[in-house]
């Protein structure tokens, strides 16, 4: 196919054509330009092996191909990767038709929910329709245009498929549009026939130019930005809450700056966790459901709540019941408008790091009291001492949880990098852990999923080989995904799993307990003689599994000598695993916030009964911010 230009062409493949554009994209922030795109990872099948994959062999030399073992899992490096980059680098993940592109779709989630950019490129049936169905092909009765990868849609922030050539350079063009927004980053989805893929169609050159994508740093409405000082200038208790935003401005500098200008104590979410330095005194640590209760009181009776780049989940919330001053106000700063709306804020809508900026000027050298910021330091200083109480080693025969972290935190060097994921863990890290840099801390909380941990160290380290990677990761979920430490061990990445083994899935145990739902379904037992498992614990051996990707293996006890575990494996030069048991019962308190987790309104169990009691009083605490 041909087309009638007066402009030079250059006549390939799409599936040539998009890794030619990919390679020639580049980024600009402050003055700094570099390349967007790192390479591309790819499963390949029918859908794809000659058409994207034919075009990642033919320009390999220039475009890094990496080899997956699970679709989510190459997703899942994608996010990592963009993380680690301050999202102004990402990965692209081809996949054949069907159920490798399918399987991305929890990757693709989990990126747009966290505002990470990833580019994907699901395998789509013929265009032409030429054949019948094809292999791994639905058909929907109601609609010849529908595929598979339509349900991508609900989980990108851009979706397009490209039946022709043609489109091909306005899709790849609006992709890097979303990709490099601050506002509307996520997951980005071309899906791409495989006949498509290796037509070949008279691209014009310009196409392939190099091309640098400014990322511009939005400034908020200087209205907004006087309203909002005024209401902070009113305040006599505000407090800070910091998200993921702060991070990815790379506003930090700027968040201190305004705390110890104004005297007003911040809490982090589990985002913005590594947004303020831990040592610092106005630093009050986690807020929220997984926060500490410390930082909760500051929070709890805040007269206005300055929200800098968060999303204000139901975490951070409590559930629309941790802000409980009647007359709380809120101010925000977000780069997106959906989220500096949330609670019915006076919204300044832009670049975290500006904004704080003018917003301090405008505040002409106010601060809080003198006994406001003391109370503010008194309680950042309780809460940096109980953590040092809970996570000390005591003579137990089994470590707990919380000691475990204690040792694995000492052990990290300061640009050392943690990754974790759901489960009972990133609460535990939220409140306990003490990062050492900005970019030493990658929890996925925003999608919570259980999978993230390996692959997304994989990213980390791929984005950075500089820094030693910790990967931390439960037994449970390391049943669902832990194929990829043998990529790892292809790329020869310095990453240093740590298994953490509580015989089950005990973050979901310990909150099915106080639901009344008896940690039903749990744990890791085989079935008893009736219709129970309620025999003997499954045991896996997961050093062993490990040690078959080719990784090097130490496993733990106590203590000692899982310190001198971390020890060893910081100084093996490629991938290793430390195996260590913890004590599945032994918790710390909590955070004196509630989470709504619904309970069954009616019963035949005295353990559900009980639970609904409490859930219907902590249920009449809920209310909207208006």
């Amino acid at each position: 196919m041909s087309q009638n230009t007066s402009h030079p062409t250059i006549r390939l493949t799409v599936g040539q054509a998009v890794i030619r554009f990919l390679q020639a994209q580049y980024v600009e922030r402050d003055g700094t330009t570099e390349k967007f795109f790192g390479g591309g990872f790819g499963i390949f099948g029918h859908g794809n092996v000659a058409g994207l994959g034919q075009a990642m062999l033919e320009y390999q030399d220039t475009f890094p191909y990496y080899q997956g073992r699970n679709e989510q899992g190459m997703v899942h490096i994608g996010i990592g990767y963009a993380k680690m980059r301050n999202r102004l680098g990402a990965l692209v993940v081809s996949t054949s038709i069907g159920p490798g592109a399918t399987n991305m779709v929890t990757g693709a989630a989990t990126a747009t929910v966290n505002h990470l950019p990833v580019l994907l490129f699901p395998a789509d049936v013929f265009a032409t329709r030429s054949t019948g169905a094809v292999l791994q092909q639905q058909e929907p009765p109601y609609a010849g245009d529908v595929t598979a990868n339509d349900s991508f849609r609900a989980v990108s922030r851009y979706f397009d498929r490209i039946n022709r050539p043609e489109q091909l350079a306005p899709a790849l063009l609006e992709a890097m549009r979303v990709l490099t927004s601050p506002a509307d980053t996520g997951a980005v989805t071309i899906a791409l026939p495989q006949d498509t893929q290796a037509e070949a169609f008279d691209f014009p050159e310009g196409l392939f130019e190099d091309r640098v994508w400014h990322i511009a740093r939005a400034r908020a409405d200087r209205a907004a930005i006087a309203r909002a000082a005024e209401i902070i200038k009113a305040a006599t208790r505000p407090v800070i809450i910091s998200g993921g935003g702060v991070i990815y401005s790379d506003a930090v500098d700027q968040l201190v700056a305004f705390a110890e200008g104004t005297g007003i104590g911040v809490g982090v979410t589990q985002a913005g966790k590594a947004s303020m330095p831990h040592e610092h005194p106005l630093a009050l640590g986690a807020v929220g459901a997984s926060g500490s209760r410390f930082a909760n009181d500051i929070a709890r009776d805040a007269d206005v709540v300055i929200g800098i780049g968060t999303r204000y989940t139901d975490f951070t919330t409590a559930s629309n019941t941790l802000f409980g001053n009647p007359d709380v106000r809120f101010v925000n700063i977000n780069v997106a408008e959906i989220d500096a709306l949330k609670e019915s804020a006076t919204p300044l809508v832009g670049d975290a790091r500006e904004t704080l900026i003018e917003l301090l000027e405008a505040l002409d050298g106010w601060s809080v009291s003198a006994d406001a910021r003391a109370t503010n330091e008194s309680h950042a200083s309780e809460w940096r001492a109980e953590i040092d109480r809970i996570i000390e080693v005591d003579d137990s025969p089994t470590l707990s949880q919380a000691q475990m972290l204690g040792i694995l935190n000492a052990a990290v060097g300061e640009r050392d990098v943690i990754v974790n994921a759901a489960g009972s863990m990133p609460g535990d890290l939220h409140r306990l852990w003490r990062p050492g840099s900005t970019k030493g801390y990658d929890i996925e909380y925003g999608n919570s999923c259980m999978g993230y941990e390996i692959p997304g160290a994989i990213g980390n380290g791929l984005a950075d080989r500089s820094r030693h990677v910790f990967g931390l990761i439960g037994d449970g979920t390391y049943l669902m995904l832990s194929q990829e430490i043998l990529t790892a061990v292809q790329e020869h990445l310095k990453i240093t799993f740590i298994i953490v083994d509580n015989f089950g899935y005990g973050s979901i145990a310990a909150l099915s307990e106080t639901l009344g739902s008896q940690t039903f379904g749990t744990r890791f037992h085989e079935r008893g003689s009736g219709t129970r498992h309620d025999g003997s614990r499954l045991e896996v051996d997961f050093a062993a599994n490990a040690a078959s990707y080719g990784a090097k293996v130490w496993s733990a006890d106590n203590a000692t000598d899982f310190a001198a575990a971390l020890q060893e494996a910081k100084d093996y030069d490629g991938t290793s695993i430390v195996y260590v048991r913890v004590d599945a019962q032994a918790r710390f308190g909590g955070s004196g916030a509630w989470w709504d987790v619904p309970v069954a309104e009616v019963s035949a169990l005295e353990s559900t009964q009980h639970a609904r009691v409490v859930y219907e009083e902590n249920r009449a605490k809920q209310h909207l911010y208006l």
